[in-house]
């Protein structure tokens, strides 16, 4: 994205008229009014002008012809490891260009937003195609790239969700809030305009898609959007017994798109043979309770966990071989840092090197909230990749 300058103003003629029946007005006293108004007109256009040129974002959208990289289908899609890197090289490379020009300062960053092979190559024979966007055409594009989320966005704190951060508008906008009879009941993660995926136990309430809804945005109420549930896909393994909590996954179709916004669009899903390494951030996000077994809260909140590795979380101290390889564990042994009731369902994300966010895991169960030696379980993303695909085409 390149802001650049584009400002027109529109000049309102000044009207003079003097009075003949009354009192004489010297030269130099007009001549002083004149100038104050020039002046005066002259301030309202330089900060008008100040406002558009450093708060309005433009957008450009460019077509680039790469000769020197042999075609792979995998380039097409944008979840792989081979999109990804060959992103992160086009990326490092057009801001090397532009901000070693004299649009630094006003260069934001570029976004690959699509690889494919080109048979025929109309009109961009030798040259770059570059086409200007309006703002709205450019947030629209980047709307419906999984994963991207504003730059602005920080957070250092390993705070749990009941002590933590509140999230901001479009800090995490593909968490979903499902909803059974209007009340607040799981969370859920965007992963198309029509499909969230969530955890299987939410559903032990009821399957009739009538009594849910889903809801988007950090607040409860009023929410940015809401939607009608057309349909939900259980795991056909899941059976809900506890302490069995294998296969804890469930897709829900909506009954129209959602209209993907800043504040609300999807995360991306990663490739079933992708690995999350051990130790690496996370957050984890929802409308869950205080504390364990209280209420939900009405503004989201989040809380950055670590994935603890399977081996840990199966010692005899902490799950004792409960974990099976359908399930990951984030937190910390120390406890403190955990999601709780009404989280469930919920997304745990990560950011890969390009600051695009992948779904890790699904909030899923545990033992109770916090409690040392007793990290937060979550539904395997990897795991279940290819059952997701086959339920819901993404």
């Amino acid at each position: 994205m390149i802001p650049c300058i584009a400002q027109e103003a529109d000049g309102n003629r000044l009207l003079t008229q003097m009075d003949s029946g009354g009192r004489n007005v010297q030269p130099w006293k007009i001549a002083v009014i004149i100038v104050s108004v020039i002046i005066g007109l002259a301030l309202i256009i330089g900060l008008v002008t100040y406002f558009l040129c450093h708060y309005q974002d433009r957008y450009y959208s460019a077509t680039f012809l790469i000769t020197n990289v042999p075609y792979d289908v995998r380039y097409e899609k944008q979840t792989t490891e081979e999109f990804r890197y060959l992103s992160q090289e086009i990326e490092n490379m057009m801001s090397r260009v532009f901000r070693g020009s004299f649009l630094s300062r006003k260069y934001v960053r570029s976004h690959v937003v699509t690889l494919s092979f080109v048979l025929r190559q109309e009109n961009c024979i030798l040259l770059p195609c570059t086409l200007k966007l309006n703002k709205e055409n450019g947030d629209n594009l980047l709307n419906n790239f999984c994963g991207i989320r504003d730059e602005a966005f920080s957070f250092s704190g390993v705070e749990r969700i009941t002590d933590g951060q509140r999230a901001q508008d479009g800090e995490w906008p593909w968490q979903a809030s499902i909803q059974l009879d209007g009340t607040h009941y799981c969370g859920a993660s965007v992963i198309s305009n029509t499909w969230l995926v969530t955890a299987a136990h939410c559903f032990k309430a009821g399957r009739d898609p009538r009594r849910w809804t889903a809801s988007f945005g950090i607040l409860l109420r009023p929410p940015k959007q809401k939607k009608y549930v057309r349909r939900i896909i259980i795991h056909e393994k899941y059976n809900g017994l506890v302490p069995d909590h294998e296969y804890d996954i469930a897709v829900v179709e909506l009954a129209s798109p959602i209209e993907f916004t800043s504040d609300v669009h999807s995360v991306c899903l990663p490739e079933a043979s992708y690995v999350f390494r051990d130790n690496i951030s996370c957050f984890v996000t929802g409308w869950g309770a205080l504390r364990n077994d209280g209420p939900s809260v009405n503004q989201l909140r989040q809380a950055e966990v670590r994935i603890i590795s399977t081996a840990v979380c199966n010692r005899p101290q902490v799950y004792a071989g409960a974990i099976t390889p359908g399930m990951l564990c984030a937190g910390y042994l120390e406890g403190q840092v955990d999601a709780c009731q009404g989280d469930s369902g919920g997304p745990l994300v990560n950011a890969n090197s390009r600051g695009i966010w992948y779904l890790v895991g699904i909030v899923s169960w545990g033992d109770e909230c916090g409690k040392p030696d007793k990290p937060g379980v979550y539904t395997r993303v990897t795991f279940y990749r290819d059952w997701i695909a086959s339920k819901t085409g993404v």
